[in-house]
């Protein structure tokens, strides 16, 4: 599972110099500071506002360059890129718009990205899942009823997601995992399931529907379901936050 990504629903600390001068840089320049476009102070400054040496800070400035936030100008210095070139797939980025308080619009673009793969991909998994594939999605199944808090519920909810993916047998759709991990922990970031007996109840019966639409061999119930998982989830995220 992609630790960057459940750094944010722990909320636990990076903890060497190099992660933490990315993690500072990158958060800030996904909330604006420094703007789009802008060039970051010189390496004496910034070694200095973090503490570390111009060494480290050279490879964070490296780590967020090859991210797609940076670019280094001769002559200029080092720009923030364009929000057109980070590479959104990256599960740092997506962790930092996460903990940056994203409106609606960042959710909106994650489940529109989820529509497009994943009911296809159950619909394949219906095809070709085997057994064992079968009974393992069960299992994960039972634990998202039976899981105590978020963060167990979380991990069961993905690894379903991954399972699926995985069953489909197309590589393309399984390497989008942290895609598929930044929408669903954004989720339980912002209201998880588990927080309501009910709720977890219904969430749990709903990944089922998909799991036994995949065992019965029938591609369009798996579609429908996963379709209808994805958008509960997109509404439940809308219901709680403010920002458009």
């Amino acid at each position: 599972m992609t630790q960057p990504l459940w750094r944010a629903l722990d909320a636990q600390p990076t903890r060497n110099s190099h992660a933490q001068v990315v993690d500072a840089i990158g958060a800030d320049i996904i909330r604006g500071l420094p703007p789009q476009g802008s060039v970051l102070p010189r390496d004496e400054e910034l070694a200095g506002r973090f503490g570390v040496s111009r060494t480290v800070l050279r490879e964070a400035i490296k780590t967020l360059t090859a991210k797609g936030l940076l670019v280094a100008r001769s002559r200029v210095g080092t720009k923030v890129r364009p929000r057109d070139d980070w590479n959104m797939f990256d599960a740092d980025v997506l962790r930092w718009h996460m903990e940056g308080g994203t409106g609606r619009a960042f959710y909106a673009d994650l489940s529109e990205m989820r529509l497009a793969i994943e009911p296809y991909a159950a619909g394949l998994a219906a095809e070709r899942a085997d057994p064992g594939a079968v009974a393992a999605m069960r299992q994960t199944v039972h634990r998202m009823s039976e899981a105590a808090d978020r963060r167990s519920f979380a991990a069961a909810d993905i690894e379903l997601h991954r399972q699926i993916t995985k069953a489909s047998g197309n590589v393309f759709m399984h390497s989008v995992s942290a895609l598929i991990e930044a929408a669903l922990l954004s989720s339980f970031w912002i209201s998880s399931p588990a927080e309501s007996p009910v709720i977890q109840s219904e969430v749990s019966g709903d990944h089922s529907r998909i799991v036994e639409a995949i065992a019965a061999r029938d591609v369009p119930a798996a579609e429908a379901a996963m379709r209808h998982v994805i958008v509960v989830g997109r509404d439940r995220i809308f219901r709680s936050i403010l920002v458009p």
